[in-house]
């Protein structure tokens, strides 16, 4: 990885984006930031110990449609991506003593990423089946002792963050870039390792030399 300064970890809500990156940045010896900083859709429309859903989060999955959420989320992402580009251009650019970046978030787009012409730029996407994502939903929103209108709410979420998964696999794969599979048995250890060896394998941001 000595060519590469920053690399994008793109992938759907509850996939695991966020552990897989502070790992990847650990190994690297890289800063480790997410596109959420920038930028903050409607999170999570499910509380936990410290954190209550706000109203308009509620009323924003509550009251939109599946598709209307998806058309909501990639405008998001469209506003978001020229801050996002410019923060890739810059930290590729920096001197080689500085820290690399790992950036990641839904936000990565895969048609935006493929556009991007910095040198020194991986990026790798993780997917998981959706029965993978459902249980980490469930889970982390405490699906069996939720109320009926929290249920709701978290299948809102759920369908929206499988339909934005859908559409992402196939332009991942109509423009062949890496994905790596994060559901299954795998570690958080080892599904960093695949980060790591499909970024070192890319020839182009996003493509290693074979494709898929």
């Amino acid at each position: 990885m000595c060519d590469v300064r920053v690399v994008l970890i793109g992938g759907t809500s509850n996939v695991g984006k966020s552990t897989v990156a502070q790992v990847v940045a650990e190994r690297l010896g890289f800063t480790c930031l997410s596109t959420d900083g920038l930028a903050r859709h409607p999170g999570r429309p499910w509380r936990t110990p410290d954190w209550e859903v706000p109203a308009h989060v509620a009323e924003h999955y509550a009251s939109l449609t599946v598709d209307e959420l998806i058309a909501s989320v990639l405008d998001h992402y469209e506003r978001l991506w020229p801050r996002i580009e410019e923060l890739v251009t810059t930290r590729a650019a920096e001197d080689r003593g500085a820290r690399g970046l790992v950036l990641e978030g839904s936000a990565l787009w895969p048609v935006r990423v493929a556009g991007l012409r910095v040198p020194q730029t991986a990026a790798v996407w993780l997917t998981a089946d959706d029965s993978v994502v459902r249980a980490r939903v469930h889970a982390a929103g405490r699906y069996q002792t939720a109320s009926e209108e929290e249920r709701v709410l978290m299948d809102k979420f759920l369908a929206r963050t499988q339909r934005y998964q859908a559409l992402m696999i196939d332009a991942l794969d109509g423009l062949r870039m890496d994905r790596v599979e994060a559901g299954g048995e795998r570690s958080t250890a080892e599904l960093a390792d695949a980060v790591i060896a499909t970024a070192d394998a890319q020839t182009t941001v996003g493509r290693s030399s074979t494709g898929r």
